[in-house]
């Protein structure tokens, strides 16, 4: 089963969460635009590109900031391997979200 990345982390951020009320609902649990990517919802599977994740519970910035520790997170390796050849890419994901 594909998880998104609240499920895996059980952070509690999403719509719903037990964490909601606090730390409010996480911005990969709310992007529409990326709601597919990687075979997840929302951008539940394409977190990395989206600022103001939770990770290690600190509030990340940027996705050029954020990166460099995004890309040896367990969920993104899970990500990556269970896409394989359908993995789209952080470029690719990152036009997807350009205003």
């Amino acid at each position: 089963m594909k998880h998104n990345c609240w499920e895996y982390k059980k952070c509690g951020r999403e719509v719903g969460g037990v964490k909601e009320s606090d730390l409010g609902v996480c911005p990969a649990a709310a992007e529409v635009r990326l709601d597919g990517a990687n075979g997840g919802k929302k951008a539940g599977r394409s977190c990395w590109v989206v600022a103001g994740t939770l990770c290690e519970n600190s509030i990340q910035g940027t996705f050029a900031k954020k990166y460099s520790n995004c890309k040896t997170c367990d969920f993104y390796v899970k990500v990556k391997n269970e896409e394989k050849g359908n993995f789209q890419m952080s470029m690719v994901l990152l036009n997807r979200i350009k205003n």
